[in-house]
């Protein structure tokens, strides 16, 4: 298992830099940027600050008014499209009607996603976290290729996620037609998934001027944990039974915008010059995770393991060619 070099370049930011501080001098003006889930949590944080700094930013939507809502304060050239990631059909209309504009692509951050929701499918059957976080992430970018292609130099985010840690792609079963659906199963699964998305896309484009990048953002509370009951919040810790956060989980857990600042980095920062496939977290590349890594930290070598990007993409190919 030949696992991608994972070596922090000391970027003098930490887990709770504001995405503002990224940006700080840094003029986005001319820049396109596309950013699914643009309009809650981490997304709104990410589309708020990338605005802010010059970029035009499309944010894709489900729900158009809920998007219209979240985004009515936030200053800065932003415009709402329709996007259902569950739907390949929603995807690829999204994405052509985005070529037809001859507009080039600069930067793509795939931040939407479900978590550890109930067992529901999309497209033709597949599990929708799978489904939804991984599929529907890969049809979009190799939808927008062209653009991307087009920035002359273009970088491409996908979130990944700490959950990666509970385990890789069940290579034999990944939709759960054959197992039991158990949801954080299942979410570790995607999220493994969007990190070697990230080396099969920088391995394709690389020479193409694309650079992409997986990222943690790190714990934070926002409407991805919807589907928790606030009594299993409290079984896994996040939570004390009256609803407060424990001393330990808040000195960890960071704020939206801090939860914002590592895809910010990722699809901005000179820092990462010559750079792709890496998995980063708290604004620098991750260390490759040892005996003593904490649970909560770097990366495990099956989320940047060459071999399984390839499998990966070739698997998700098939999929996506059937939809």
């Amino acid at each position: 298992m030949a696992a991608h070099d994972q070596t922090p370049l000391g970027s003098g930011f930490g887990p709770k830099t504001p995405a503002s501080d990224i940006v700080k001098g840094l003029d986005l003006s001319g820049k396109n940027a596309i950013v699914t889930g643009g309009y809650s949590g981490i997304g709104l944080e990410t589309a708020r600050v990338l605005a802010a700094a010059g970029a035009h930013i499309t944010v894709p939507a489900r729900d158009r008014v809920k998007a219209e809502a979240a985004l009515e304060d936030v200053s800065g050239d932003i415009a709402i499209a329709d996007m259902d990631l569950g739907e390949i059909a929603s995807i690829r209309k999204f994405a052509a009607d985005y070529l037809s504009s001859d507009r080039p692509l600069h930067i793509l951050i795939n931040n939407a996603g479900i978590m550890a929701c109930p067992e529901a499918r999309v497209g033709p059957g597949w599990e929708s976290q799978f489904g939804v976080n991984h599929l529907g992430h890969m049809a979009l970018t190799t939808a927008l290729l062209p653009a991307l292609r087009g920035a002359g130099g273009a970088r491409v985010v996908a979130l990944s996620s700490t959950a990666h840690i509970q385990g890789g792609i069940d290579w034999d079963d990944p939709h759960f037609q054959k197992r039991p659906y158990e949801k954080w199963t299942a979410y570790a699964q995607a999220k493994t998934a969007n990190a070697l998305f990230a080396i099969g896309l920088d391995e394709r484009e690389r020479a193409n001027g694309i650079r992409a990048f997986s990222v943690h953002p790190g714990g934070i509370f926002t409407p991805l944990q919807r589907h928790l009951p606030e009594e299993e919040m409290v079984a896994l810790g996040w939570k004390n039974a009256d609803g407060s956060m424990p001393p330990a989980v808040a000195a960890l857990f960071k704020t939206p915008e801090q939860g914002a600042s590592t895809s910010v980095w990722a699809a901005t920062s000179a820092q990462l010059e010559g750079n792709g496939g890496v998995y980063c977290e708290n604004c620098d590349i991750a260390k490759l995770a040892d005996e003593d890594s904490q649970r909560w930290e770097h990366v495990r070598s099956w989320a940047c393991d060459h071999e399984g990007a390839e499998r990966l993409w070739k698997m998700s190919e098939e999929m996506l060619a059937a939809a």
